[in-house]
C-alpha cells in the first residue's frame, strides 16, 4: 500500500511540475509543529508537506472546498511526503487531529488566480513585395523555453486561420518565425489556450519592366493570382510638375511561365515618348483588387 502511494505522488508531483505558472512551496512537520506555520501562496499553487518527526502526523483541512491532497487522506509517516493543491482563494486552517493542544496548527493562505500567459507579437516590415519575406517576433509571458508556438496565417480570400508552421520559445520566452506572405494576410501565434494580438501583413505584386528596343517595353507582373485582363498604367517623371504623369493604359495578359504558386501576367508594348526620360507602370488598387497593395515597377529609362 505504501508503495501505491508513493507512487501516485510522484505521478502528481510530476504533473504538478509541468503546470505552466505553479509554485511549490515547502512545509516540515517538526515534533514542535509546522515549519513556517502560515504560508501564502497563489490559486494553482501547491504545498509540500514533509514529515520530519519520529511519530506518524495526519493534516486536516476545516474546509476542503477547492483543495486536492495526496496521498487522501493526508497521513505521513516519518520522511514521508504528501501534497496539497489549492485552486480556490481564501484563508485555508489545518491540523493534526490526533495531537491536543495549538502546537500542530497552520494555515495556508491563497491569493487568488495566478494571471494568464499573454503572447505578444509584432511583424516587420508590415508591407512586402511579392516574394519578400516578413519576420514575426513575439514574447510568451511565462518566459519559459522550448513552448511550442503554432503561427495561423489568414490569407486574403480564406474564411478561417490555419497553422503554418511552428516554432519554439527561447530565452526569455522569446520566439521568431520568417514568413513569406503570398496576399494581405493576418498572422496570430498560439501556444496551447493562448492566442497572441493578430497582425496584418500587406503584399504588392511584383512589376518588372524592361526597354526591349526603342520605343518598344515589356511588363511582367508576379503575384499568386492572375492579373490579365486588368490594366496597368505607363507613366513618365515630368520635372516639371515635380510628379508623375501618366503615358498610357496597357492591357495584361496570361503567361504561362510562371511556376506555382506565382502566376505571371505580361505584355509589350510601344511608347512613342522622347528617350532618356524616367518611365515606369503602376497597377492601381481599382486593378489590383482587395487582396493585394497597389503596385509599382522599378525605374528606367525610356
Amino acid at each position: 500500500m505504501r508503495k501505491l502511494m508513493l507512487i501516485a505522488m510522484a505521478i502528481v508531483s510530476l504533473a504538478l511540475a509541468g503546470a505552466a505558472g505553479a509554485k511549490t512551496v515547502a512545509v516540515t512537520i517538526t515534533k514542535n509543529g509546522y515549519v513556517p506555520k502560515a504560508v501564502t501562496i497563489a490559486a494553482g499553487d501547491t504545498v509540500q508537506f514533509t514529515n520530519s518527526d519520529t511519530v506518524a502526523h495526519e493534516i486536516l483541512f476545516k474546509t476542503t472546498a477547492g483543495v486536492a491532497c495526496v496521498p487522501s487522506p493526508l497521513v505521513l509517516q516519518p520522511s514521508q511526503s504528501g501534497t496539497c493543491t489549492f485552486q480556490t482563494a481564501g484563508k485555508f486552517a489545518y491540523s493534526d487531529p490526533n495531537v491536543k493542544g495549538n502546537t500542530f496548527r497552520g494555515t495556508v493562505t491563497v491569493t487568488g488566480a495566478p494571471p494568464a500567459d499573454t503572447l505578444t507579437l509584432a511583424v516587420k516590415p508590415q508591407l512586402v513585395v511579392y516574394g519578400g519575406k516578413v519576420t514575426l517576433a513575439g514574447t510568451l509571458s511565462n518566459q519559459k523555453v522550448g513552448e511550442n508556438v503554432d503561427v495561423l496565417a489568414e490569407p486574403c480570400g480564406q474564411s478561417a486561420a490555419t497553422k503554418v508552421s511552428t516554432v519554439q520559445t527561447t530565452t526569455g520566452g522569446a520566439f521568431t518565425a520568417v514568413l513569406q506572405p503570398l496576399t494581405n494576410t493576418v498572422y496570430t501565434v498560439r501556444v496551447k489556450n493562448t492566442t497572441s494580438p493578430a497582425v496584418a501583413v500587406t503584399v504588392r505584386p511584383r512589376l518588372r519592366l524592361r526597354k526591349l528596343a526603342a520605343h518598344r517595353y515589356s511588363l511582367r507582373v508576379f503575384a499568386a493570382a492572375s492579373f490579365a485582363g486588368k490594366y496597368a498604367t505607363f507613366q513618365r517623371y515630368n520635372g516639371a510638375l515635380g510628379r508623375w504623369v501618366k503615358v498610357k493604359r496597357v492591357l495584361l495578359r496570361a503567361n504561362s511561365t510562371g511556376v506555382a504558386p506565382t502566376v505571371i501576367s505580361s505584355v509589350s508594348f510601344r511608347s512613342a515618348i522622347k528617350p532618356r526620360l524616367k518611365v515606369r507602370v503602376v497597377l492601381p488598387l481599382l486593378q489590383v483588387g482587395s487582396c493585394y497593395r497597389p503596385g509599382r515597377s522599378n525605374v528606367i529609362l525610356s
